[in-house]
């Protein structure tokens, strides 16, 4: 079987077969690799078994990260949750046996895939699993009342009805001043996790490329932003992919409203499920938070050719002393890390 090559940027047939593939998500997008080119730099490719200038029956996209610090690599997708190979098992087999023989005359360091379902990867000869998470998503099928009703009554129902007590104001958009009360709002909660932020630049290149598929959402308490969350939706799919907040103001209850603020609005338009995002497995109190939604969690499982230790500010760079470090940096010291490392993490 030959392997072939294209670029989704350019081959307008990337695009068309994301479009109606069934497992595709907005992580497949031309208008989400467009960010991660845009920002870091990553050159995005699809590798198939489908000729040129023939409809795409299949594809794996992946891209291309050089870095001196932590080595070139193919990944399957920097910076998403998630990216399921859109291929049959057979199809897989064959592209991961061309790659794995491919991988030391490109100067690979390795290959990563992260597949939405272990289905076909984990058969896979030369794939092995290389990290653990578990993802959680809330089936939004039910009624909103049915929906609010299987809430955990103390952690969600109530500071829901907090958050309305104390007249939270609530305001979405993707406007620059929207951006900055959220970038605001990240750096102190990446300043107390003790790590950098994400680039402003990516957040401004991610709502550039995917237009009406991004919503910042806002919660604030007398004109002060508390809590904000970015959310993505692609088809029938909303994903929650960055959550921010003032740990000061968190008992008001700014977080629960702009989840329910972002289910009610899910459910006007169609929407028929809620991407929670990936939880580290030891964060019990994220997964327990996920879960207090009703949202069920299942495995998320990483798979490398070969097996190499994970590269993330969670780990290597997540040591005591560079934690304290971050966490007493002033904020455009902490912005400029953060600009700095992303590019070597994805």
């Amino acid at each position: 079987m030959s392997i072939y090559k294209l670029n989704p940027l350019q081959d307008q047939r990337w695009q068309s077969f994301v479009d109606r593939h069934p497992d595709a998500s907005v992580f497949h997008t031309t208008q989400w690799l467009e960010a991660l080119r845009r920002t870091y730099g990553y050159e995005p490719v699809v590798y198939t078994t489908t000729p040129p200038a023939t409809e795409l029956s299949n594809g794996v996209v992946f891209c291309r990260i050089r870095s001196w610090l932590s080595g070139s690599r193919l990944v399957s997708l920097p910076f998403s949750d998630h990216c399921e190979p859109l291929a049959s098992s057979a199809e897989l087999a064959e592209l991961t046996t061309w790659l794995r023989t491919s991988r030391h005359r490109k100067h690979w360091k390795y290959i990563e895939l992260r597949p939405l379902s272990p289905n076909g990867v984990a058969r896979t000869r030369d794939l092995t699993k290389s990290e653990s998470f578990s993802l959680q998503v809330l089936d939004l099928t039910p009624s909103l009342d049915t929906l609010f009703h299987n809430f955990h009554k103390s952690c969600v129902q109530r500071k829901i009805q907090r958050a309305e007590r104390e007249k939270l104001t609530y305001e979405e958009g993707r406007s620059d001043a929207l951006l900055r009360k959220f970038y605001d709002l990240l750096l102190l909660t990446r300043r107390r996790h003790g790590l950098p932020p994400q680039p402003l630049v990516w957040f401004r290149n991610a709502v550039a490329c995917l237009g009406d598929r991004v919503l910042i959402r806002i919660a604030a308490k007398d004109g002060r932003p508390v809590a904000s969350i970015i959310t993505l939706q692609y088809r029938n799919v909303l994903v929650y992919k960055y959550g921010c907040s003032d740990s000061r103001f968190n008992n008001l209850g700014g977080n629960s409203l702009l989840f329910w603020k972002a289910i009610q609005d899910a459910k006007r338009s169609g929407v028929v499920k809620f991407d929670l995002g990936r939880s580290e497995q030891e964060n019990g109190g994220l997964v327990t938070f996920k879960e207090n939604w009703g949202a069920v969690s299942s495995p998320l499982e990483y798979y490398r050719l070969p097996a190499r230790q994970a590269f993330h500010l969670n780990s290597g760079w997540g040591t005591r002393l560079a934690r304290s470090v971050f966490s007493i940096m002033p904020d455009s010291l902490l912005a400029a890390t953060g600009r700095l490392l992303y590019r070597h993490i994805g």
